[in-house]
């Protein structure tokens, strides 16, 4: 039964696609089937023989296969995949321009669609032509685009250039206008596809205000994204499409890190890609017995591991994670800090499977899900331990200082890993190389949280800074005498 806040019901969707190699099999397939079925509706009339197939002149393709979802009012969620994958024909079939092939879509209210440059647009028209267009197509009368248009003008902050043809506009500021025109028409649900990449980095800031705005009132958001950062901070939920298959529907954060997963994986059976959901260790489960050669002073004491039950761990079946605490700077369970205060996360992996050069990684987020801080063993420059595969541990102390803003933290926790070769050439290795050639082997997205307060000085509570985060530098104040000016005449 849907709720009355469902604003897409989405069951079982499919699209298929008939790929023809050449215009003459087009034109077969129009023609032959149906005098196939003539003859055989005439054999069997004539009892000469049974119905055979018809030929099929075509390749199918399926862009989706089986999709199921549901949105509610004030959501925003989020669509990821590779090129290909069946995301923008997910939005088309949304948005009401293309037809599924099998399946059933409902879609409860004004729907307005963002999906590429000049939809809905006539080139040859000027902004404010395309403004009163477009504002019609969507549903809107005369009178209501007259009253909202200021406002969409001002929003697009495009100048002049409002008088002028679009076709001699730029493709950010086709973006701005055709966003400005979207985001004012009070739809119960927006659609993006990739649109807001074109924008400038104050126009995007805008775009993603104007979004919170629209969400806060009710409006359902889809977001289609390659930016993983802006999925996990707009979208609660994410699907993770795959050749058209729904590999994983869930929190926003699990689905990122299971799409770079996804995409690093050999080809398997469909159904079995993604599928790698271990069971998290409860915090009594962990062994602490010094089994690995490490020091106890590594490890966490047994009340700071955190129950990780029901938590989700992502992995590719080489790595399990079998331990999280965390810890104030006396090597005490903290969940609570002020700023300033050093905080020790502890993370501890079992190998399943061998590995090359383990890589251990941890990453703080806000409450919106922006990252704050995130860093791991390479950027470290550590030497990092050897491990012998199957039954091998790798426990991580990892130290932060919490020179952040005031709030409540998520953090997680991961483990990858290196070649020996690129290993032991890394400080000739770019960024770019390094994040190519590494390989994810277990993520627990939400591993905990933690809060961040007033630092105390003298007993008093102060604030140490403004912002995010409490950025390295240094400050000097210089007092100036009143400037005389009948000395300056006398020069």
């Amino acid at each position: 039964m849907l709720s009355e806040e469902t604003v897409i019901d989405v069951r079982n969707l499919s699209k298929r696609y008939e790929i023809y190699q050449t215009p003459r099999d087009r034109l077969k397939q129009l023609v032959l089937p149906r005098l196939h079925q003539t003859v055989n509706r005439a054999g069997v009339a004539m009892h000469l023989s049974h119905p055979r197939p018809s030929p099929h002149y075509f390749r199918e393709f399926w862009a989706l296969r089986d999709v199921s979802f549901q949105v509610r009012r004030g959501e925003t969620l989020g669509i990821i995949g590779r090129n290909g994958s069946g995301k923008s024909t997910l939005l088309q079939i949304l948005a009401g321009t293309l037809t599924p092939t099998h399946g059933e879509v409902n879609v409860y209210g004004r729907v307005a669609a963002l999906l590429e440059l000049g939809s809905g647009f006539n080139p040859e028209f000027t902004g404010r032509e395309n403004v009163f267009l477009n504002g019609r197509i969507l549903g809107l009368s005369q009178r209501e685009i007259e009253e909202r248009y200021d406002q969409i003008v001002e929003f697009a902050d495009i100048g002049e250039f409002i008088e002028q043809p679009v076709m001699t506009y730029s493709s950010g500021m086709f973006v701005r206008l055709a966003f400005a025109v979207q985001a004012h028409i009070d739809a119960s649900i927006v659609i993006i596809d990739e649109a807001l990449a074109v924008g400038d980095v104050f126009f995007r800031n805008k775009c993603y205000t104007r979004l919170q705005q629209l969400r806060e009132s009710g409006t359902a958001i889809l977001l289609v994204s390659h930016s993983m950062p802006d999925i996990e901070q707009y979208c609660e939920r994410a699907i993770l499409l795959d050749h058209g298959i729904p590999r994983f529907i869930g929190p926003s954060s699990e689905a990122a890190k299971r799409y770079y997963l996804l995409h690093q994986a050999p080809p398997q059976q469909d159904g079995d890609r993604v599928k790698n959901m271990q069971s998290v260790p409860k915090a009594d489960e962990v062994d602490m017995q010094d089994d690995t050669g490490m020091h106890a002073a590594d490890r966490a004491p047994s009340a700071a591991y955190i129950d990780l039950t029901g938590k989700a761990q992502v992995s590719d079946g080489k790595v399990r994670c079998v331990g999280v605490a965390i810890c104030n700077e006396a090597g005490e369970p903290c969940i609570s800090f002020r700023q300033g205060d050093l905080a020790v996360f502890y993370y501890e992996f079992e190998l399943t499977g061998d590995i090359d050069v383990p890589i251990c990684g941890m990453v703080i987020k806000s409450e919106r899900g922006v990252i704050v801080h995130g860093k791991n063993s390479w950027q470290f420059d550590k030497d990092v331990p050897s491990v012998s595969g199957s039954g091998s541990r790798v426990l991580c102390r990892h130290e932060v200082r919490l020179d952040i803003g005031l709030g409540e933290y998520i953090f997680e926790v991961g483990l990858a890993s290196i070649s020996h070769r690129t290993w032991t050439n890394r400080e000739n290795i770019s960024y770019e190389r390094m994040s190519s050639e590494i390989r994810r082997h277990c993520h627990i997205p939400d591993s905990g949280s933690f809060s961040v307060g007033f630092a105390m000085k003298n007993g008093v509570s102060i604030l140490t800074h403004h912002g995010m985060a409490n950025l390295r530098g240094d400050m000097t104040m210089t007092a100036l005498a009143p400037l005389d000016l009948n000395q300056v005449e006398g020069h």
